[in-house]
């Protein structure tokens, strides 16, 4: 019997499991003390009313012997993959109801997804990046290289034409740095990856928060895309589903490589390794797309988005250079006075009681920066940045 030994080269933790275990310490040690949590990307505000109707509505369905249903179907119930399909179409994007491929979040899709590839692949991921690109790989033993992301291509890099890659990781807007890609400045790297044979893995898991005219919500926006590219969104952050789990994969039916349709593997994938999403579930997801429901969850991603202002608006005065905030729930800021993003970190938690994330948990271009998040109710990010402004003012 062998091990995978490709477990070691992983860290012992995963980042936001450390940062839990020292507020939880910190929190031990000094219970008077107000902690002002905005570190992990959690949401706080509750599902939407009309997303809880129609849970409780499936939940009675499932209650009786006419209405019961039993195994779904494993690439989700056409009710809600038509849902989303008219999603993508009301901000330009086309996408085929039978692409669409409902899951429990992207987390879970973005590590699954790379059974469809072999270990000798190359995998090219920005730096700084979301932990799971990189530990899912290091996983399966992948050879890692790295795109810069810094403050002089605004954390956006990108493709270098010297540079071969086989699977190419996108984010955007981007956690941790909150940057958005244009569709423009996205083409390029549909390009590149058609050029050369490439795979993009698209995480859109923050389009909603995008309102600036010309930033991309998809990759599928622009042309030749469906060619190269697999996207991946959820609707924990558009509607508040990090504790109900439910997400979605598109596949296009023009991917193909090698000779196969990377739609048809990704559903035999599916059909052998999971069951499906549950009905009440999926039933709440596509409420969510109703259009009462899209009021509904775009009232609290307003309060989201007004949270970030509050953020930006403070580091402003105290002249903190940031990126992200305006088209992205992560305000991504230079450490005032600290080269080292975990120092900073302590430094904040005693002095402040803010909570944030250290930028060099996400990489070595992280070194340096902090990431807060606007996923906090209004008192807290206003008693937070209060802390913060006398700290550093």
């Amino acid at each position: 019997m062998k091990i995978n030994e490709n477990y070691r080269s992983l860290r012992d933790s995963y980042l936001f499991s450390d940062i839990a275990h020292k507020v939880a310490a910190f929190s031990e040690s000094h219970p008077d003390r107000r902690i002002y949590k905005m570190g992990i990307g959690d949401v706080t505000l509750p599902l939407a009313p009309a997303v809880v109707a129609a849970m409780e509505e499936a939940v009675r369905e499932q209650g009786e012997r006419a209405t019961f249903r039993g195994y779904g179907p494993e690439q989700g119930y056409p009710f809600l993959r038509e849902s989303i399909r008219e999603y993508y179409r009301s901000f330009g994007a086309a996408v085929d109801a039978d692409e669409i491929f409902v899951s429990d979040g992207a987390k879970s899709d973005l590590g699954n997804i790379l059974d469809l590839f072999d270990p000798d692949n190359t995998v090219l991921i920005p730096d700084p990046v979301y932990p799971v690109y990189v530990d899912t790989n290091k996983m399966a033993g992948r050879k890692i290289i790295y795109c810069a992301a810094t403050r002089e291509n605004a954390f956006l890099p990108m493709p270098d034409t010297s540079v071969k890659a086989d699977i190419i990781y996108i984010c955007s807007p981007d956690n941790p740095t909150g940057a958005a890609y244009s569709i423009e400045r996205l083409r390029a790297w549909v390009d590149y990856a058609r050029e050369r044979g490439a795979v993009i893995l698209y995480d859109a898991a923050y389009e909603s928060f995008v309102s600036e005219k010309g930033l991309a919500r998809s990759v599928y926006e622009v042309e030749g895309a469906k060619e190269c590219a697999i996207e991946f969104c959820s609707f924990s952050k558009t509607a508040g589903f990090t504790g109900t789990r439910c997400g979605y994969t598109v596949v296009p039916f023009a991917l193909k490589r090698c000779g196969m349709s990377l739609h048809a593997m990704w559903l035999r994938r599916q059909t052998t390794k999971f069951n499906g999403v549950a009905y009440a579930v999926q039933r709440g997801a596509a409420a969510a797309l109703s259009e009462e429901g899209l009021r509904q969850i775009r009232a609290n991603l307003s309060v989201y988005r007004n949270n970030a202002k509050i953020i930006c608006d403070a580091l402003d005065t105290l002249g903190i250079w940031y990126t992200g905030g305006r088209n992205s729930p992560y305000v991504w800021l230079q450490c005032p006075g600290f080269t080292n993003s975990f120092a900073f970190f302590d430094y904040l938690l005693e002095k402040t009681g803010v909570v944030g994330t250290p930028g060099g948990g996400f990489g070595r271009n992280g070194e340096g920066y902090f990431r807060l998040t606007s996923f906090a109710d209004e008192t807290t990010v206003r008693g937070a940045m209060a802390a913060f402004s006398a700290a550093f003012g």
